[in-house]
């Protein structure tokens, strides 16, 4: 779908306030973050070598950036997340069961299709927790979420402190409503998965869709999951209902990731049991890697929700089509 500016609409903060307060909210949301998950930061890659696995295959069909390195004798890709990179270094830095880390994650995704949420520059906080084999359970999934969506209020509490007597800045709901992609399909046959997620959210405010990646009845996936870091039965993505656009709002992707004998499973279900000789996949099927969770918040998607903004440009600076820069332009929308 192709940028749009909704009728009426008009920034709530000028410019260099939008940008003030983009820095508040990263501030805010790191330290209340890190205090609900016990997550330490750290230092990531922006790239990785190709021969590792350890780059994220998205829904497979994605193409990464790729370059080579002369000096090094390597071909190098741009990450598209860190969900494997993460898991190996807990197990390299000796994190222990109930203790995670926290990184900035930047990625170029260049088949993007570039649209309000979307654009070819991702992001978002990575995390990754190690957590005990007892802990992999839907229970202990729901909990983490609704601690997550704790961290989000509390950050939307203190930048309404601070902005609040200026302008009318959204009210989330802090209480998340948990559904099953199986019980969406159930519920709403005739939708597609993205309307079935409007449908929902537009009733239950905070909402998290569990169990993405694998066949639903109808034999179709509710959306495409890469077979090697979430669990497909204990994972999920947060949504908010964004009033500004109407819709369903996804801020997060997470999961418990998957165990030897899941990925055994689901590699082979999901056709890539070429990837079972990799280095990434070589140690975690002996069983040689914690057992985590984890996930990616975006952040320029938890900015344009905290901040009422229509459009990911607002709160970014990336490249964009001549359609979404006459739409914007014409609407006196700044894009950073």
């Amino acid at each position: 779908m192709p940028s749009y500016i909704p009728q009426g609409y008009a920034p709530l903060l000028g410019l260099y306030d939008t940008q003030k307060a983009i820095g508040l909210i990263k501030r805010l949301f790191e330290d209340h973050l890190c205090g609900a998950l016990s997550l330490h930061r750290v230092t990531a890659p922006l790239f990785v070598e190709a021969s590792t696995g350890l780059n994220d295959d998205l829904n497979g069909v994605e193409r990464p950036v790729s370059f080579d390195i002369p000096a090094a004798g390597a071909e190098a890709q741009v990450v598209h997340s860190l969900a494997k990179w993460k898991r190996m270094a807990l197990y390299r830095y000796g994190f222990h069961a109930g203790t995670g880390l926290l990184t900035d994650m930047n990625a170029i995704r260049r088949d993007e299709e570039l649209d309000n949420l979307h654009s070819v520059y991702v992001d978002q906080w990575d995390w990754e927790k190690v957590i005990a084999p007892r802990d992999r359970t839907e229970e202990y999934l729901r909990a983490t979420v609704r601690a997550i969506v704790g961290a989000i209020c509390a950050t939307q509490t203190g930048l309404r402190n601070v902005y609040g007597r200026t302008c009318s800045l959204p009210q989330l709901e802090e209480e998340v409503t948990f559904v099953t992609s199986q019980e969406l399909e159930d519920r709403y046959p005739d939708l597609t998965p993205r309307e079935r997620e409007n449908a929902f959210v537009r009733e239950h405010h905070t909402t998290f869709v569990q169990n993405i990646g694998g066949a639903l009845r109808s034999g179709q996936v509710h959306d495409g999951r890469a077979p090697d870091y979430d669990d497909w039965n204990l994972n999920g993505d947060i949504l908010f209902w964004n009033d500004v656009l109407g819709q369903a709002f996804e801020v997060s992707s997470m999961g418990i990731r998957v165990s030897p004998e899941v990925l055994d499973r689901q590699l082979t279900l999901a056709g890539c049991d070429d990837r079972r000789q990799l280095p990434f996949h070589r140690m975690l099927l002996e069983g040689h890697l914690p057992q985590t969770i984890g996930g990616g918040i975006g952040q320029s998607r938890l900015c344009m929700l905290l901040l009422g903004k229509a459009h990911i440009g607002e709160v970014q600076s990336s490249v964009w089509d001549r359609g979404t820069v006459r739409v914007c332009r014409e609407a006196a929308v700044p894009l950073l």
